[in-house]
């Protein structure tokens, strides 16, 4: 089956923010553990970095992840004409 130039457009943009959010789950994930021990010489309210991102930060970034990829599927969805209830 070939795809059409639309299709392939709607494809990219998909693969696109879905990289950028997976490298920024990577590193929320990954990248702050590995760094745990430089991250900790920061102290918010009392509490070093590296603990805040293990305890908390991560969590947020992972919201943030889910939240805007649902956004953006939706607004991309809506613009090439494929979002849910677009049947009648």
């Amino acid at each position: 089956m070939q795809l059409t130039e639309r299709h392939q457009q709607y494809w990219n943009k998909n693969l696109r923010i879905t990289a950028i959010l997976l490298a920024l789950w990577f590193v929320a994930t990954f990248v702050c553990s590995y760094f745990a021990r430089e991250l900790n010489e920061i102290v918010i309210a009392g509490f070093p970095f590296g603990f805040y991102m293990a305890a908390q930060g991560a969590l947020i970034v992972y919201l943030f992840v889910i939240g805007f990829y649902a956004w953006y599927m939706n607004r991309l969805d809506v613009e090439y004409g494929v979002a849910e209830g677009d049947d009648e």
